[in-house]
């Protein structure tokens, strides 16, 4: 789960922010629970690094994560942002068909073989523009579309209107 973000539009940690008195972060870690076999949280003390740094977007987030994957034996890694509270079952499942794959409509929302661990931060180091979705294309991620629109929380209104 991807949560290093600054949270800027939103004003404070958004992670720990509470929908329903929970904090967004567990909200979306018990939602991915059911998917994975662990649960890892990027980008926030006591997680996972981003790598190579912090402060370059999901891109670092999602580098972080493969390499995590990498080192420790899973094939692949889900990445879920820790402001996406509710997805609907149907697109997780169908991003962990196959992988790499990303949703269109939100590309941190992926599914991403550990493999490209090294490739990823090649690209980072290289690319001045970190667009999750343009590294998707470059690897000929397979992009698929939500089947509804995705509540995804940068604001406090955001929030407030789930």
């Amino acid at each position: 789960m991807l949560a290093g973000g600054r949270s800027s539009r939103f004003g404070s940690d958004k992670a720990a922010a509470l929908l329903n008195g929970r904090a967004l972060l567990a909200h979306v870690r018990g939602m991915v629970s059911t998917y994975v076999d662990e649960v890892v949280v990027v980008g926030r003390a006591g997680g996972i690094a981003d790598l190579p740094a912090p402060g370059l977007g999901p891109l670092g987030g999602i580098a972080g994560a493969l390499d995590h994957a990498a080192r420790t034996g899973y094939a692949s890694v889900l990445t879920v942002g820790c402001d996406m509270p509710r997805l609907p079952d149907d697109l997780l499942a169908a991003l962990l068909r196959r992988p790499p794959s990303y949703c269109n409509d939100a590309p941190v929302l992926g599914h991403w073989p550990a493999s490209l661990s090294s490739q990823l931060l090649a690209h980072i180091a290289a690319c001045d523009r970190r667009s999750v979705q343009g590294w998707a294309r470059q690897i000929g991620a397979l992009p698929i579309a939500a089947p509804e629109p995705l509540a995804n929380v940068n604001t406090p209104d955001d929030l407030m209107a789930l």
